[in-house]
């Protein structure tokens, strides 16, 4: 049976697997392919290749930390998923180092914001166990109130102190959506927009955004996700279907980050098939 999850994590971002037992966890639950799409960085692609299992495909991508108007005259964090891409095309690697770096600044000051409420944590707690080259993110900085006894999980976290609307929130200078769409095609590969309407992270788009997006390049539209109801996988998939996009189902899985096992959400093969027919950088890696 065909199982397809295009849209996990591991350490080199803000996932709990290796890439190595990312790939065995998808193995056990019956993933035939695997997307590995850490935060603005291709750092787990060699890894997750060397340890595919006979008969299971690696699709190597990546999630672009990028803004986007909001549909509603302002402006709202997004995520970009890119497919396929060249990773060594000089847009990819410019963009993706500066994003990094972003991460670690903001979590600096995370950091130091909380510190100065009294919380135990400091810049040595939280990246101190990072692999090296993983791209930081507050999940890791969940990990360290987690460790210190502040919270119960890193979910915990996010609800309590680490949302967007938090006092302790920083904000970092992201991509514009736009041009992640273009850099992304410019580089052989195929952006799709991730959880466009998952609304229990907060804010987000109006539809009309996608439509704006599709005139740049966008190839697809994240639509079965853990965090869409079905009253917006509906709305997507209509809409969909009327800009000639790709919808693709994805579990977001992070390890013990996040609660949902990998797989929970998956892409139908047709819809695969789209997405590689539009690709003209990178080919998927079989075992």
């Amino acid at each position: 049976m065909t199982r397809i999850d295009l849209h996990t994590h591991s350490v080199v971002s803000d996932g709990t697997d290796t890439p190595e037992e990312l790939v065995a966890t998808a193995a056990a639950a019956g993933v035939t392919t695997l997307a590995l799409t850490d935060h603005d960085t291709t750092g787990g692609w060699v890894r997750a290749a060397a340890a595919l299992p006979a008969g299971m495909q690696l699709v190597r991508g990546a999630e672009f930390s990028c803004v986007s108007p909001d549909g509603r005259g302002g402006t709202v964090p997004v995520h970009l998923l890119g497919y396929l891409f060249d990773p060594e095309h000089p847009a990819i690697v410019d963009e993706q180092a500066r994003l990094r770096e972003e991460r670690s600044q903001r979590l600096v000051k995370m950091v130091a914001k909380l510190a100065e409420d009294g919380y135990p944590v400091d810049p040595g707690t939280v990246f101190a166990d990072l692999p090296e080259g993983t791209t930081p993110g507050r999940p890791h900085l969940g990990q360290a109130l987690v460790r210190a006894g502040i919270v119960g999980s890193v979910d915990e976290a996010f609800a309590k102190l680490l949302h967007n609307d938090s006092k302790y929130y920083v904000e970092k200078a992201d991509t514009p959506v736009e041009t992640a769409v273009r850099m992304v095609r410019e580089a052989g590969g195929v952006p799709v927009f991730a959880h466009a309407l998952a609304r229990k992270r907060g804010r987000v788009i109006e539809t009309s955004v996608l439509a704006d997006l599709a005139k740049e390049g966008l190839g697809g539209v994240e639509v079965d996700h853990p965090d869409h109801s079905p009253e917006d996988r509906a709305t997507l998939r209509g809409l969909a279907r009327e800009l000639g996009l790709v919808t693709t189902g994805s579990s977001d899985y992070h390890g013990t980050n996040k609660k949902t096992p990998i797989a929970a959400e998956t892409t139908a093969p047709d819809a695969l098939e789209a997405l590689l027919a539009q690709a003209s950088g990178v080919e998927p890696l079989t075992d």
